[in-house]
């Protein structure tokens, strides 16, 4: 895995109205970009460009919905896995399509995972596996009052003003 230094990518306005628009919708046009911001489609692009090469934009995606899909359940999963087992670990959970997103955390379990199942048998199936690995804790998602999101964050004025 390749190491890269933590770099601030300063954003100006044009940049945060670029990202405002294509978080919006990422199938907007070059052209309509272009209008709202007083460019040119080509400038605009080479900006987009300039992004995705800092990793400020990672790429562009489709969002499916997974109850449309029959996924239900949600749930998140505590697991304590063993230092030794990590690397096993890994590899198991990177086979499992069901998991949305994996953290290793801090606390009294070092994972954290988030699946989605189309029933809690499948569920109870999934953690009985899991368990191999150590200890779990879950907890089964009622409802979401903020659905995930990732908007840009404006680095706060005070880092700003500072040469970090």
């Amino acid at each position: 895995m390749e190491k890269r230094e933590m770099v601030y990518y300063k954003l100006d306005k044009v940049d945060e109205k670029i990202l405002d628009m294509l978080q919006e919708n990422a199938r907007v046009s070059l052209k309509d970009i272009a209008e709202q911001v007083f460019m040119s489609p080509t400038a605009v692009g080479a900006r987009i460009d300039r992004m995705l090469e800092e990793g400020v934009l990672e790429g562009f995606t489709t969002r499916l919905s997974p109850e449309a899909m029959g996924h239900y359940i949600k749930a998140f999963i505590n697991l304590a896995v063993e230092p030794e087992q990590k690397e096993e670990f890994r590899e198991y959970i990177n086979g499992v399509l069901n998991v949305v997103e994996c953290n290793c955390v801090t606390g009294d379990y070092s994972m954290l995972i988030e699946v989605r199942f189309p029933t809690t048998t499948e569920l109870d199936h999934f953690i009985g596996e899991l368990q191999r690995f150590g200890k779990t804790k879950t907890q089964i998602v009622f409802s979401n009052y903020v659905k995930h999101r990732c908007k840009y964050w404006k680095v706060p004025s005070a880092i700003k003003d500072t040469n970090v």
